[in-house]
């Protein structure tokens, strides 16, 4: 999986941060907090470029990786409840502890940032079938995902083992998605559900909704 992103080195006070931010690309994205869940919409080409970021992301435990996507419209005919707020996305490994609140100033430094084509195996994600999905449950497990919203931006925080599990299902959205609608005539649209924590729940810990609702939109009329 190859992406175009752009590498930024920001210093912070004391601290530098290495900022993997992705070139815009063909492809439509548009994330939102709907208050109740958070929800993302892909077509084919986005759903791609959001695979290979996640990927990139499992094995870039020192580096944020951006995608500056809040400018962008949700699909026509979707309807929110109340008044959605537009997000970015920055996917970041729990070693770096990042502080989330820093977010807006290190954003403000990245500058033009240095142009890289990141590739990632194409089998990065392990097999459905090799998923331990029980053992989420168990209370010593600690590769879950956590979401943190700052500066209207979404945060994604995990392990490498999270972002390489879930990416799995992730995968769906660029292996199963565009096929879906042939091989299930009238089921509806072909979605992934990521959620934080090993219990069902609808916020966090700081009110940010727990479930991040993905779907695909295989013709995304603006």
């Amino acid at each position: 999986m190859s992406t175009r992103v752009r590498i930024h080195h920001v210093r912070l006070g004391g601290d530098e941060f290495r900022v993997i931010r992705a070139d815009p690309a063909p492809g439509r994205l548009a994330l939102r907090d709907d208050r109740h869940w958070l929800s993302m919409y892909a077509d084919r080409e986005g759903a791609a470029q959001l695979v290979a970021l996640w990927a990139l992301a499992a094995r870039s435990a020192r580096s944020l990786v951006h995608l500056p996507i809040r400018a962008n419209p949700v699909p026509e005919g979707v309807v929110g409840d109340g008044e959605p707020v537009s997000l970015d996305l920055v996917l970041v490994h729990h070693s770096l502890q990042f502080p989330a609140a820093s977010w807006k100033q290190v954003r403000a430094r990245l500058g033009a940032g240095k142009p890289h084509t990141a590739t990632t195996p194409d089998q990065d994600f392990p097999d459905e079938t090799a998923i331990d999905y029980e053992r989420r449950h168990h209370r010593e497990y600690r590769d879950h995902l956590e979401f943190d919203i700052a500066a209207h931006t979404l945060f994604v925080v995990g392990s490498s083992t999270a972002f390489r599990e879930h990416g799995t299902a992730l995968r769906g959205l660029v292996d199963e998605a565009p096929s879906y609608p042939h091989r299930h005539p009238g089921a509806g649209h072909f979605c992934v559900e990521l959620g934080t924590g090993p219990w069902p729940h609808a916020q966090t810990r700081r009110h940010v909704p727990a479930r991040l609702h993905i779907q695909y939109s295989s013709t995304w009329r603006m």
